[in-house]
């Protein structure tokens, strides 16, 4: 005969709540709980082959969470070293895959190490300082000449895209005589660089944002054909 239903008690059923601070830390969140409690049960099977059984059902499991990720290469690899990640390295199972380490998984890249940390004139941008430096290390003659006054002009296009004014030449045969160290002296010269007119237009040809392909145009009202156009007023005939 089966035992009647015994009614809990509100008091005891509050009591024994379980929050999500008391719980243990989720290594792969996007998984969920059930999930993890899936892989904790998988570890604390003793049987070997009951355990690689467990662990090939969650591997369906989680292939099913993300079906957008059966088009990447490598699927099946990267379903086996999370589910190694989320065992926290204590699944003992055979995988088709290199097992992952703690040690691998923990290691950090090095330092990116930045070619200038404090630039002064930073709308020239680093490339300005590499051409400036090259151009320190060629011997004098046409190349040199014709290569230093490209880079002038250069910075005087990057000058007025981010100063928008007028500059004068003297200001750029300064900064190029500062950037390379002494070495390029164009500030006694008669060198003439482009025009600003001209560079303010160029800049602002290029800042300006190309139209979608397939995106229809503005037409004004001169252009309008059909019904929705009103038409004159047109005097009848018939009418007395």
């Amino acid at each position: 005969m089966n035992q009647k239903y015994i009614k809990e008690n509100a008091n005891d059923v509050v009591h024994h709540l379980e929050y999500n601070a008391e719980r243990s830390h989720l290594i792969i969140p996007e998984y969920g709980r059930h999930l993890q409690k899936l892989i904790d049960q998988a570890t604390a099977i003793e049987d070997d082959e009951s355990r690689n059984k467990a662990a090939k059902y969650i591997i369906q499991v989680m292939g099913s969470l993300n079906p957008h990720l059966r088009d990447v290469p490598d699927f099946q690899h990267k379903l086996w070293d999370q589910l190694f990640i989320m065992s926290d390295f204590k699944l003992n199972v055979s995988s088709p895959y290199p097992i992952p380490s703690r040690e691998v998984l923990q290691l950090r890249p090095d330092v990116l190490n930045y070619p200038q940390n404090f630039p002064k004139y930073r709308y020239y941008g680093n490339n300005i300082k590499y051409m400036i430096d090259v151009a320190n290390k060629w011997e004098e003659g046409e190349m040199k000449s014709a290569l230093v006054k490209v880079i002038a002009n250069h910075m005087k296009k990057s000058y007025l895209s981010w100063n928008k004014d007028t500059v004068k030449d003297d200001v750029i045969f300064e900064h190029l005589y500062e950037l390379s160290d002494g070495k390029l002296n164009l500030i006694q010269s008669s060198e003439e660089l482009i025009n600003t007119t001209d560079l303010l237009r160029t800049n602002k040809r290029v800042s300006n944002k190309i139209s979608p392909a397939g995106q229809p145009k503005i037409q004004s009202n001169k252009n309008m054909k059909g019904p929705g156009k009103p038409k004159p007023f047109q005097k009848n005939n018939n009418q007395k």
